[in-house]
């Protein structure tokens, strides 16, 4: 009888990843100046021990102003880049799974204050704020400052930082990249008609609303290694009408996949504030379903995905290759081990945490190879 679906090896161009979990990116909200602290450490020390596939580090912004809020992690300069490498370094000393970035401009969504100060927007002047960009001059939120529409320096600028932030992923030896067009930031504001107003070739049909990320995918895949993925994460809707849909992430899927992306990570939302998100388990593996049936890339599913079994029933039915834990994971960092032990797959722990093993378990996790 063959073994769980969940823990198969999965090979994405030339990654191989040990199962089919995938650790989402999360942000931390707790870097200083765009560099990673302490926290980072233990955040990501903690998730690299969990017997996932793959770690996800959250959105690094590739220029300052797009970050999400004053405490983002950056990888846009030297000292951004030399703080990755100190919580890297210390990491991969006690892990071998692999890690992934995710690249990210967060567009007129930028400039915000932390969330569990309220996430509103910072003013352009006041402590910690600035003046957002986006493809037009349309603020995500009734009382937001407008952004300033990007004219063609502008979208170079972009461009060019988020090819320099690839090459400086590189530099790091970083496993894979991940563009960032989902949730309402920059990218997917180009993306949706509610973001894009533009009436120039990067504006009005969906064939213009999809070059600029098509364009910065191009040059980061032309900069980061070959053979090296590189991926792309989509909303899948807008969730409001008159926006971005399932048949139009499928679209630009398949434009993607012509071009040489490794996957797709299908999520949703983020746009628009008159969303409104049918939540609940597996919500939004749909989405990913009408992408993966569209593409022959791997597809990537998300949403609260909680349950080993309906991790497995994901997979197992071929709605996607392979399921993302974001909160999840951070309520229970070893899900990998629990999912491993409740459907008798097995995954890789530290030598000094195999005694805590149960009886009932044999085999269940297994010592990492020989470093």
């Amino acid at each position: 009888m063959s073994g769980p679906r969940l823990f198969e090896p999965l090979t994405i161009d030339g990654l191989t990843l040990a199962n089919r979990i995938v650790i989402a990116p999360m942000c931390q909200y707790s870097a200083v100046d765009g560099c990673m602290t302490d926290w980072h450490l233990i955040h990501l020390g903690q998730l690299a021990l969990s017997g996932a596939g793959l770690l996800t580090i959250e959105a690094a912004s590739v220029l300052p102003e797009g970050r999400i809020t004053y405490g983002d992690v950056g990888l846009y300069d030297d000292a951004t880049q030399a703080a990755m490498a100190r919580t890297l370094d210390s990491v991969r000393r006690h892990s071998d799974m692999p890690i992934a970035v995710q690249l990210s401009h967060a567009g007129r969504k930028a400039s915000t204050d932390l969330p569990w100060r309220g996430g509103a927007q910072i003013a352009p002047g006041s402590d910690n704020g600035w003046q957002t960009v986006a493809p037009s001059a349309a603020a995500f939120g009734k009382d937001d400052t407008a952004p300033l529409a990007l004219d063609r320096d502008g979208l170079t600028r972009v461009r060019d930082a988020f090819v320099a932030a690839a090459k400086r992923a590189a530099a790091l030896e970083l496993d894979l990249v991940q563009l960032h067009a989902a949730h309402g930031y920059l990218l997917h504001q180009f993306l949706s008609p509610l973001s894009n107003h533009r009436d120039d070739a990067y504006g009005g049909s969906l064939e213009n609303r999809m070059r600029f990320p098509l364009e910065v995918f191009d040059a980061v895949r032309a900069a980061f290694p070959a053979g090296k993925p590189v991926t792309m994460r989509v909303s899948g809707t807008d969730w409001v009408d008159g926006g971005w849909t399932s048949d139009q992430t499928v679209a630009f899927a398949q434009a993607l996949e012509a071009r040489g992306c490794s996957a797709m990570h299908v999520s949703s939302g983020g746009l628009d504030p008159r969303q409104q998100i049918p939540v609940g388990p597996s919500y939004q593996v749909p989405l990913a379903r009408a992408v993966k049936q569209a593409v022959g890339i791997p597809v990537v599913a998300v949403g609260l995905i909680t349950k080993p079994e309906q991790a497995e029933a994901i997979i197992g039915t071929g709605d996607a290759d392979m399921i993302a834990l974001a909160r999840t994971i951070l309520y229970d960092p070893h899900w990998p081990w629990h999912a491993a032990a409740a459907l008798g797959g097995t995954v890789v722990a530290p030598n000094q945490y195999l005694r805590s093993q149960p009886r009932q378990y044999k085999d269940l996790l297994q010592p990492p190879a020989a470093r």
